[in-house]
């Protein structure tokens, strides 16, 4: 049986220090209703239903294999859904796939081009791939706002993980879309370079006014980054629990609060990878 004791949980962790949000009084950008998946022999979703509020960071944490990137798979429409409801602001929608901006686990960035023109790539297509005008000018100022500033020449191979990861961050900015999805963007850094870009990720919702849902493994990166956290069963997908946080950024993950949080979620994982 799968309870929710998200609320009794959040209520112990309030302080007058640590606010919480008011949730009702968020916009939702994108809202799922009883979204079903079924490869033969998987049923990967069963009436999965989630709210994404605008401006909100959501992190999804679950099991390996629960469904997750499948999940963003039929947000994007890199699949069909078997069944239920996506809706954005209202519409309904058969996918996202020209609302949102998608950020896998890899860069995907194009080895043989610069830096610069990975970036652009999202506005050089039809137009000769010519570094000319108002996209180059927002790529630019991106590179110097992300710490790119004098590498914008450079070939991927010859810059840093953390700086091809900062590289995808603005191609993905060039898009110009309100909601970003994010498929542990940041799983494949070592630990000192994915701590350096948390702020970075922070920077997309706060001055750059994006929507966020990412998936992690990580939990601390999950309550260093979030406003909510919402913890995944395994297959088929559903969610066990919501966890809201406080809209204080940054934090550290040695408040005694948060390491109470970790704590429960971790225990929560583990009884849901033992079922």
């Amino acid at each position: 049986m799968i309870a929710s004791r998200s609320a009794d949980v959040f209520a112990a962790l309030q302080t007058g220090r640590i606010p919480c949000r008011h949730w009702r009084e968020v916009i939702a950008l994108l809202a799922v209703s009883e979204l079903s998946k079924k490869f033969p022999g998987l049923e990967v979703l069963s009436g999965f239903s989630l709210t994404v509020p605008r401006n909100g960071f959501t992190a999804l944490v679950g099991p390996s294999g629960c469904g997750k990137s499948t999940f963003f798979d039929l947000l994007t429409g890199v699949v069909p859904k078997d069944g239920g409801r996506i809706q954005w602001l209202g519409e309904a929608l058969d996918h996202l796939g020209g609302v949102a901006a998608y950020m896998q686990q890899k860069d995907l960035l194009l080895p043989w081009l610069p830096l610069l023109d990975n970036a652009l790539l999202p506005v050089r297509v039809g137009r000769g791939g010519k570094r000319q005008g108002a996209g180059a000018e927002k790529a630019l100022a991106l590179f110097r706002r992300l710490g790119l500033e004098g590498f914008e020449d450079y070939i991927p191979g010859k810059v840093s993980g953390g700086m091809r990861q900062r590289c995808a961050l603005v191609r993905t900015l060039m898009f110009e879309r309100e909601l970003v999805l994010l498929d542990e963007p940041l799983s494949a850094l070592d630990a000192i370079t994915r701590r350096s870009l948390h702020a970075v990720l922070l920077l997309l919702q706060s001055e750059f006014k994006k929507t966020l849902l990412m998936i992690t493994h990580d939990v601390e990166e999950a309550l260093l980054l979030a406003d909510e956290i919402v913890v995944l069963t395994q297959a088929p997908m559903r969610i066990r629990e919501r966890f809201r946080l406080s809209s204080i950024k940054p934090r550290k993950i040695t408040d005694p609060d948060l390491m109470r949080m970790k704590e429960h979620i971790l225990e929560e994982l583990q009884e849901e990878s033992s079922l």
